[in-house]
């Protein structure tokens, strides 16, 4: 299995500072993470819990640190992201783990006739498989929308941007984007901390955000 081999990796995040990533480590502390998250970082209970995998890992880390300071409530996460349970380098561990997860979101065709078919490595592929059920709105209008005011951070097509640390809105669930619009417009998570008292969620419409999330919904078909 490609994550059972140990790589490590230098990253540098202040002069003269560098961290080890040890990939290895990223999948056992996975394994906790899993019983909500997924196996594959996936996500799960139509969005009660959100996809991790792809995310980016910088974005990931901190907002796993935002969870360890308690400046992110959220009581799930609570025993499980202490300092002694969470230190620094197993969130950067686990950060870069779900980064490097790949979730496809349709299978290529294949022939179980054909020699060498491997109905067991199909069944792995398949579970490695993830994508978001339609929202209801106006895709069209949603993708205007998004292109207009989203897609300079997000990503054209809402993948997000890996160097910049901005998360991916496409593959993931709708339910749980509501969720997060909701914590935002009443300050419970902010949005910019460069300008922490922006309303920028509550200068959209909930008709205009169901169109952006029906058009995020469309981008894995």
């Amino acid at each position: 299995m490609l994550y059972r081999i140990k790589i490590i990796l230098c990253i540098l995040f202040l002069p003269g500072l560098s961290l080890a990533i040890d990939l290895e480590n990223g999948e056992e502390i996975n394994e906790v993470c899993a019983g909500c998250h997924g196996e594959y970082g996936q996500g799960g209970k139509e969005g009660e819990y959100p996809r991790l995998a792809g995310m980016p890992s910088a974005f990931l880390a901190k907002q796993l640190h935002l969870f360890r300071d308690r400046k992110r409530p959220n009581l799930a996460m609570v025993e499980y992201i202490d300092d002694r349970q969470m230190p620094d380098d197993d969130i950067q561990d686990i950060s870069h783990f779900l980064e490097k997860i790949v979730l496809k979101t349709k299978l290529p065709p294949a022939d179980e006739s054909q020699a060498g078919f491997n109905a067991y490595e199909r069944l792995l592929e398949s579970k490695r498989l993830m994508q978001i059920p339609l929202a209801p709105g106006d895709v069209a209008q949603g993708k205007k929308q998004y292109r207009k005011e989203c897609g300079s951070c997000h990503g054209r097509d809402g993948l997000g941007d890996m160097e910049k640390a901005v998360p991916m809105l496409a593959g993931q669930y709708t339910n749980y984007l509501w969720r997060q619009v909701k914590k935002y417009r009443e300050h419970i998570r902010i949005h910019d901390e460069e300008a922490p008292e922006e309303e920028l969620l509550k200068e959209f419409s909930d008709e205009e955000l169901t169109d952006i999330f029906a058009y995020l919904s469309t981008v894995d078909d």
